[in-house]
């Protein structure tokens, strides 16, 4: 019983911790998705070379979809014109990173991690656009020419349709019911796992074996086949680091689990060929062990100690806005599974 309640304890404080930023980051997400005219995309990034591999990853970077949310993104803007490169950085970046993540990389793995983290999703996405466009040098390319931008998805025809007009509410809809339809089931799974390492690992049981490459190697290995999203990713990551797991060894995890999963490596091999499947997966693992092995040095050499800066971003914010912001997302949080439940039920 002691356990449970060191248990449940743990996975409240780290919740208490991201509510806050959660919050700012689901905001952030909706005003881009609200805004941003998706038609275009299809015609910014067409041609060969590198520069729409770099567009891709910088338009994919801030987007709010997730690992298997991004599919039929991708697959649209390959039918739209983008070249092979191109679509892989898009399918690459997009999950990987966002500004619901990065806010709660802040609030549970402090400001250096934040900063870190889409700088090295956007530059894996480039260099395993890059590569995947060397592997398939020569090849002819069928991709459709670029459709004309027009009002083609849902979002679009929403913010013409008479009914909904205000783009303000249609931005906070997508924010805290779409994007939380997605991530909530693994979000919580995430704070949990996360309570449960906090709760009942020693730090130092770990710490000797928690750095290195062979880490790094067994966060490739448990991150490719599993689904998990960019922001439940961050809890879990957050309870490695807390138990001594380096953090270049969880950064290798917070940029492998969201960008692959079986559905992933399934679409693309089939939709972009098999060359393309071995240069998206090449360029992840190697960019990511690169990234891993470059941040631990850099942190080594500043001094910079990540855990101790997990706790200040933690004692920074005031204990009554921790409780408030817990207690308001709570309901968007927990509607969710409540669907799922029905949805399961009716089924049986």
């Amino acid at each position: 019983m002691e356990i449970l309640v060191t248990i449940l304890s743990s996975t409240w404080d780290l919740y208490l911790d991201a509510a806050l930023w959660l919050v700012v980051g689901l905001v952030a997400a909706g005003a881009l998705h609200g805004w941003l005219p998706e038609g275009l995309l299809g015609k910014w990034l067409g041609g060969e070379g590198a520069a729409p591999v770099v567009k891709a990853a910088m338009i994919g970077a801030p987007l709010p979809l997730c690992s298997c949310g991004v599919l039929p993104a991708a697959v649209g803007l390959r039918k739209d014109g983008a070249s092979k490169g191109a679509t892989v950085s898009f399918l690459i970046a997009t999950p990987e990173t966002g500004p619901d993540s990065v806010a709660l990389s802040y609030a549970l793995l402090g400001p250096v991690m934040a900063v870190v983290r889409p700088i090295a999703a956007v530059v894996s996405a480039i260099v395993s656009g890059l590569l995947t466009n060397v592997l398939v040098q020569g090849e002819a390319d069928r991709s459709p020419k670029p459709a004309p931008a027009s009002c083609c998805n849902s979002t679009c025809c929403d913010v013409k349709n008479p009914v909904v007009q205000n783009k303000l509410w249609s931005s906070l809809r997508f924010g805290f019911v779409d994007i939380l339809d997605d991530i909530a089931l693994w979000l919580m799974i995430g704070l949990v796992l996360a309570g449960v390492l906090s709760a009942l690992v020693e730090p130092q049981a770990i710490a000797d074996y928690g750095s290195g490459f062979g880490a790094m190697l067994v966060m490739v290995v448990v991150g490719i086949p599993i689904y998990v999203c960019a922001t439940a990713s961050t809890p879990i990551a957050a309870g490695l680091i807390a138990v001594g797991v380096s953090p270049g060894a969880a950064l290798v995890f917070l940029l492998v689990g969201p960008a692959t999963n079986i559905a992933t490596l399934g679409v693309v091999g089939k939709e972009l060929g098999t060359r393309v499947l071995v240069g998206y997966l090449a360029g992840i693992i190697l960019s990511a062990l690169a990234a891993g092995y470059v941040t631990d040095e850099v942190l080594r050499l500043l001094a910079i100690d990540v855990p101790v800066q997990m706790e200040q971003v933690g004692e920074a914010v005031p204990e009554t806005v921790r409780l408030a912001f817990g207690i308001v997302l709570l309901p968007f949080l927990f509607w969710p599974l409540v669907r799922t439940m029905r949805r399961t039920i009716s089924k049986i």
